[in-house]
């Protein structure tokens, strides 16, 4: 989404009732009611479709009883489109100590697995990777790849020559998510993984708006990626992905990883 300036008239009922998210990350006006029990995300005209198919997953995603938003109200004027949705409440997982996340990491590895168990025909929604090549493609072309998201081997490396390489492996990673489809988050990172610090269980996922079928490892590999920014030392990062490899039931593909690492930063 690009950065919108909308006029909150008409979007909000009572906007000094809102404060402005400083820490988001998305493109869109962030605000938080000062109850902290909602929140509101704003954008353009040109972004209302995007934002109102965030607003059809998080309804999906509420059926089936994996913790996270509810919307709440959802409105558009001439200027853009609001959506309003109940706060998780819950420390993002990217802000506990390493103590406390190697406590969570159950619990998220065990959300993961029920998020994948998910009937994948039940999900309308799909980010396969017929999608995200089309998509990856016209971002290397318009020039929009975002190389801070890139692996650290691969920031120098110009996005056309990693879009080859990609375009390299697409058939037999396509046949892997033929054979192994399933309901993703798209973007299952720590901040978008909310945590109850009493218990160190999951209490929500966020930021749902690349939910859809698509390969597992989609998910699996931005979410040990990310982890790794957050554990002390490569030891640490080593056994908490074999830990979660052990909890999940599976043994981690090294180059599936690898394809879905250099695919992501080229799709935003």
């Amino acid at each position: 989404m690009s950065s919108p300036s909308v006029p909150l008239t008409g979007l909000l009922s009572d906007s000094s009732v809102w404060a402005r998210v400083t820490d988001s990350e998305s493109g869109a006006i962030v605000l938080r009611h000062v109850s902290r029990e909602r929140f509101a995300k704003v954008v353009s005209v040109a972004d209302a479709s995007t934002l109102e198919a965030e607003r059809d997953r998080i309804e999906w995603l509420s059926t089936t009883g994996i913790p996270g938003p509810s919307v709440l109200d959802w409105h558009t004027t001439e200027h853009g489109a609001c959506l309003i949705t109940s706060a998780v409440a819950g420390v993002p997982a990217d802000r506990l100590d390493p103590a406390h996340l190697v406590q969570a990491w159950p619990s998220i590895t065990d959300t993961l697995v029920r998020l994948h168990s998910t009937p994948a025909s039940t999900c309308p929604y799909g980010r396969t990777l017929d999608e995200m090549i089309t998509l990856a493609r016209a971002t290397v072309a318009e020039n929009r790849v975002h190389t801070e998201f890139l692996p650290q081997h691969l920031v120098e490396t110009p996005p056309a020559v990693i879009l080859e390489s990609l375009e390299r492996d697409l058939p037999a990673r396509q046949e892997q998510e033929d054979a192994d489809r399933a309901v993703c988050h798209g973007d299952f990172c720590l901040p978008n993984i909310l945590i109850d610090p009493e218990t160190s269980l999951v209490a929500g996922l966020i930021d749902l708006g690349r939910l859809g079928q698509a390969d597992p490892y989609a998910d699996i590999a931005l979410l040990l990626a990310n982890a790794r920014e957050s554990w002390p030392n490569e030891d640490t990062a080593q056994r908490a992905d074999h830990d979660f490899a052990s909890r999940y039931g599976i043994t981690l593909d090294p180059d599936r990883l690898d394809f879905y690492l250099r695919l992501d930063p080229l799709t935003w």
